[in-house]
């Protein structure tokens, strides 16, 4: 197993602490709202929606139970949140801190008759009493979270007993030619198309926005500490999966 981070979370270039790191995020995905969408098909090739009804599908179970209650956070553009509502048969919400991004969501949910809600609030300090979710996700915004320890407790504190967490994740194949060609794509490719495309001046530290995104992945836990760590936070039947050769991952837990 690899050691640990030593950081509680993500860190931007230029961020010296959670606050920092928090503002840095927040900022830059708010300057590559209008083009979020775009380069996520083209850079997973479509398969971003794939991952994220897969996601949804995981949790049917439980959403397509009367009353259900879901959370989705760090939302971004709502894609996973409008997707839990097409399985389930309750409330969604879905919650990001990133204003243009939520700006967005509204949009493309606009007219759906399923019943979603959009709440403006950081995933560390959600405004919601505890246990008040059967389902609380998070697709590949847990990973820009100031701290994740914080993030993990705060999920667990929103679950209601027997709930379940889902954490769709950016993860890096292990071994192989598939490992060393995707990497290569990853760190060469990827940041050259999405920062051209999205037209994202770097940060205050130097650092553009696809530029960030395989750094952080790099510095993000490996799926055996991410699910050691939820272990640790409390929750049971702690597992991964790891989907499309490895690029990503999908933890899940329960509350006890």
């Amino acid at each position: 197993m690899n050691a640990q981070p030593s950081l509680p979370g993500a860190r931007p270039a230029g961020s010296q602490d959670e606050q920092e790191a928090a503002h840095a995020v927040r900022e830059m995905f708010g300057r590559i709202a209008p083009h979020y969408d775009l380069l996520n098909r083209v850079l997973s090739l479509t398969l971003d929606q794939v991952w994220r009804r897969r996601t949804a599908r995981a949790f049917a179970g439980l959403l397509q139970q009367p009353e259900t209650r879901a959370l989705d956070l760090c939302c971004g553009t709502g894609d996973l949140t409008l997707a839990l509502a097409r399985v389930g048969r309750g409330r969604v919400i879905g919650s990001d801190f990133v204003h243009p991004m939520l700006v967005r969501a509204r949009r493309k949910a606009s007219g759906a008759a399923k019943d979603v809600a959009w709440l403006e609030a950081d995933a560390l300090q959600m405004p919601f009493p505890d246990q008040q979710f059967d389902v609380v996700t998070a697709a590949f915004g847990f990973r820009n979270l100031a701290n994740y320890r914080q993030g993990l407790q705060e999920i667990y504190r929103l679950l209601r007993p027997g709930g379940r967490a889902g954490i769709l994740e950016f993860s890096l194949p292990e071994s192989g030619v598939f490992a060393a060609l995707y990497r290569f794509y990853f760190r060469s490719v990827l940041p050259r198309v999405g920062n051209s495309v999205s037209g994202s001046g770097p940060n205050p530290g130097g650092q553009r926005a696809y530029s960030y995104l395989p750094a952080s992945v790099e510095k993000f836990p490996s799926c055996r500490e991410l699910a050691a760590w939820m272990e640790q936070e409390g929750f049971e039947q702690v597992s991964y999966q790891r989907w499309t050769g490895g690029v990503v991952a999908l933890h899940q837990g329960t509350r006890k």
